[in-house]
Parts: C-alpha cells; structure tokens; sequence
C-alpha cells in the first residue's frame, strides 16, 4: 500500500517516509488509515524497496500471542530501520536451523518471545546464535512481563552491560512503545526484585536515544530483618527453599540468629542461588 489517509487527506508512503529520513517527523507518530476500510496501517521504510504502509490488527487484550508477536517485530523491524539498521524480519541463519525475528545487522538479532518457552529451547536457539557470532537481544510480551517478584520463566530474558547492570526489554505494540528495566537485581532470600525503568517509543528518535541511554543506578536499601522472617517462614512451612537451608544449617551446626548479617545485605543477580546457601555452602 503505498498511499495512507492522513488528516482527511491523501499522504504518499515515499513523501512520509522522506520526512521521516531528514528529521522533519518522528516515524509512526501519525495516525495512518487505510483509504479502503480505513483501519490503522503503519510506514514500513526498508533500504531494499521503497516506504509502504502496511494494516496494524486492532490490538486488544484479548490479542492472541501471534498477532502480538507480528506487531510487535513488524513495528521494532520499522524502529530500527528508521534508526539507521538494515534490519530484516525471519531470517534464517544457522544453516536454516534458526531463523531471527529481526536481525538488525550481521552481529545483532532481536527475539521477540510472546509465548512460552523452555529452558531447553531457549539454550538451543542462544548457542545457535552464539556459534555463528551473532549477539541475540530477547525483547519480551506481555506473558513475560516483569513485575514485584521473579518467577523462573523470566530468568532466561535478562542480559547485562557496564552501563544498564542487568537489563530486560518488554515491548508493548498496543502503546508503540518498549520498556527497558535496567539495574535489576534480586533481593539476598526472597524472589522480591529490584529495577530502574525506561519507556522508549518505537520510532527512530527513541531507538537512537536507546543506544546511547547511560542512567544514574541507584543503590537500593535493604531491610535485614524482613529477609529473616522470610527465612524463618520458609523454614516454618518446610517449602523447597526452607528444607534446603534448614538441612544446611543443621549440618553447618547454625542458626538463623548464628548468620552474619552481611549474608542478608548481599544483592544477587536475578535467578541466582540466594546469599544464605551461597554462604553455607561455602
């Protein structure tokens, strides 16, 4: 489609997409219709063939995880091609055992995950990535998003730089946004976490400001005695957790009152084993 109704007016893909490339607009911050069934459609902007615009389905929270996934590759495919990218979506690597939702560049492929995946699966597709040299970024749906406490489906997601510590990108194709949380880490006992966060829009102005992003990390407080009496509650209620410490201490002659209180003050990085069994089984 290579015209859009703008304003009650006729614009061009190639117009609209000539703005976009000398700064003049910011991409998709327009409402595009189709002319037809005047639903909203989006500028595609791609080095191969000339700017289009494509139908964007009617998100609803009832959106099923495919049309959530192709909005969302489909609109982070036109972020960062927009951004400079000669971004390209499914593309097979990997002698066609893999194929990236959208490869930014011959070293950067971003996931887009909206429905479950196993440990498994996700191992497989990450050392593919990594035995042909390309660095692959996971950018989650809402299934996955990240919210008070970690659950273990999510510890997969995370990567970490000088700049960001541990970072998780979400994206939201609803809003035309993604989200960075940044400076994630997980309190000493409880699956409690901790992060900073960041919303960009899903255009060339934001996804250039992402690259260049350097915050200011807090430090954040810890509060020693509510991760005793979490502790002493797992301990008490014989969870998982609770039998394994509860075995440690007893063969390590301890108590709860018996550990340094630095055990309870060390952050660890999502997913991690907690302080109390790293100390105990030192």
């Amino acid at each position: 489609m290579y015209a859009a109704m703008l304003n009650k007016k006729i614009v061009l893909a190639v117009s609209e997409a000539n703005m976009v490339n000398t700064g003049q607009k910011n991409l998709n911050i327009d409402d595009y219709r189709c002319p037809h069934c005047h639903k909203k459609v989006i500028l595609i902007i791609s080095e191969q063939k000339a700017a289009f615009f494509k139908h964007l389905t009617s998100y609803s929270n009832a959106m099923g995880e495919k049309e959530e996934h192709h909005q969302s590759k489909m609109l982070l495919k036109a972020a960062l091609t927009a951004a400079g990218f000669n971004a390209q979506v499914e593309i097979p690597l990997a002698d066609g055992q893999l194929r990236a939702d959208v490869l930014a560049s011959e070293k950067l492929a971003f996931e887009v995950q909206c429905a479950p995946l196993s440990d498994t699966e996700f191992r497989h597709r990450h050392l593919l990535y990594s035995e042909i040299g390309v660095t692959d970024i996971w950018i989650v749906g809402q299934r996955h998003y990240l919210k008070k406490k970690l659950k273990h489906t999510q510890s997969i997601f995370f990567r970490k730089n000088k700049l960001w510590g541990n970072y998780y990108l979400e994206i939201n194709p609803k809003k035309n946004v993604f989200c960075l949380k940044y400076n994630v880490l997980q309190e000493p006992v409880t699956n409690n976490l901790h992060y900073q966060v960041k919303y960009f829009a899903l255009d060339e102005l934001d996804m250039k400001m992402f690259w260049h992003f350097k915050p200011i990390k807090r430090d954040y407080p810890i509060n020693i005695n509510n991760q005793k009496k979490y502790l002493r509650r797992q301990l008490a209620q014989k969870t998982k957790l609770g039998l394994k410490i509860g075995e440690l201490l007893y063969y390590k002659g301890l108590t709860v009152d018996s550990l340094p209180d630095e055990v309870f003050s060390t952050w660890r990085n999502p997913g991690e084993v907690d302080s109390v069994t790293k100390f105990l089984q030192k």
